[in-house]
């Protein structure tokens, strides 16, 4: 595997994305400047993403399939904050785990109080 290609001033061309797509250039435009395919700037984007978890550590990131459908309904969601979809995603989950908000959100009366109810008195 290579080192670090610095690009752009950035130490590396992952740097150089994160940081150019944070400043909402556009792909095709980071590729022109990097001289790279844009497909390319997608898999540094992806690679940044991996690389900078802030809240878990290596080797406990799991993978979560959403639709294509929903990844283009997140799209204007995730542009308005400057984040790609998959990150939107995951701060959503975070956000609702952390202000215990799932049952509000799935409103389906299997909630904390059903599952503690249920453990109360043995059932499964």
């Amino acid at each position: 595997m290579a080192g670090k290609k610095p690009t752009l001033g950035y130490p590396s061309r992952t740097e150089a994305v994160r940081a150019l797509l944070a400043a909402n250039v556009e792909k095709s435009e980071i590729a022109r400047r990097i001289g790279i395919a844009v497909k390319d700037i997608s898999a540094l984007e992806a690679s940044a993403a991996r690389t900078t978890s802030t809240r878990h550590g290596v080797g406990t990131n799991k993978t979560v399939l959403f639709s294509h459908a929903d990844l283009v309904r997140g799209r204007k969601y995730a542009a308005a904050r400057g984040i790609n979809v998959n990150e939107l995603f995951r701060q959503i989950i975070e956000a609702v785990l952390d202000d215990e908000l799932v049952d509000a959100v799935l409103d389906d009366g299997a909630g904390l109080t059903a599952v503690s109810n249920n453990q109360q008195y043995g059932a499964s």
